[in-house]
């Protein structure tokens, strides 16, 4: 499976991470954490050493290259600012795998606490949902947040998104879905 290592958007760039990276993703980090703790793992949002940031980067680029999971930094066009992240998940109805194994996927997204409504995430998260529907056995697109995170509930809204049924969601949790 091969997928573009860049895509262009009307206003960003979104491409793999590269262990270069790591210089202008420290300072993202460190200035938005109490920002991003709350609704991302830690092991992502969490500020690190330079070197501890590039090999996470550069497990990024692995899982990217290997299919496991597509995670590409978010840029303005002129790719001179780093806005946030926006992934790609293989899942299946047992939880996330290999997009080989895989007949739905997963978006998700964060950005830096100084570019919220902008429509970054939204733009960011549209060109996933196209890249989606061109991946072979796909047949639904899912977006999963916290229900009190308003600003990241309101992106697969705008994006014609379903959410899922009451028996569907776990406690505190949106499943939003679009199906094909």
């Amino acid at each position: 499976m091969i997928t573009p290592k860049s895509i262009q958007t009307k206003r960003l760039i979104l491409r793999c991470w590269e262990s270069d990276d790591a210089e202008i993703l420290s300072p993202v980090l460190q200035s938005n954490f109490e920002h991003l703790k709350e609704w991302i793992p830690e092991r992502i949002s969490k500020p690190a050493s330079l070197a501890k940031l590039e090999l996470r980067l550069s497990g990024f680029k692995s899982d990217f290259n290997a299919g496991k999971e597509w995670r590409f930094a978010i840029f303005t066009s002129d790719e001179m600012t780093l806005l946030g992240e926006v992934s790609l998940f293989p899942r299946n109805k047992d939880g996330r795998v290999n997009f080989e194994s895989a007949d739905r996927v997963e978006i998700g997204y964060w950005l830096r606490s100084d570019v919220t409504g902008k429509g970054y995430a939204t733009e960011a998260a549209e060109a996933m949902f196209n890249l989606s529907k061109s991946l072979k056995g796909i047949k639904l697109v899912e977006i999963r947040c916290d229900a009190e995170n308003v600003p990241s509930a309101a992106v697969p809204k705008r994006l014609g998104f379903h959410l899922g049924q009451p028996d569907e969601l776990k406690p505190g949790k949106m499943v939003w879905y679009y199906d094909f």
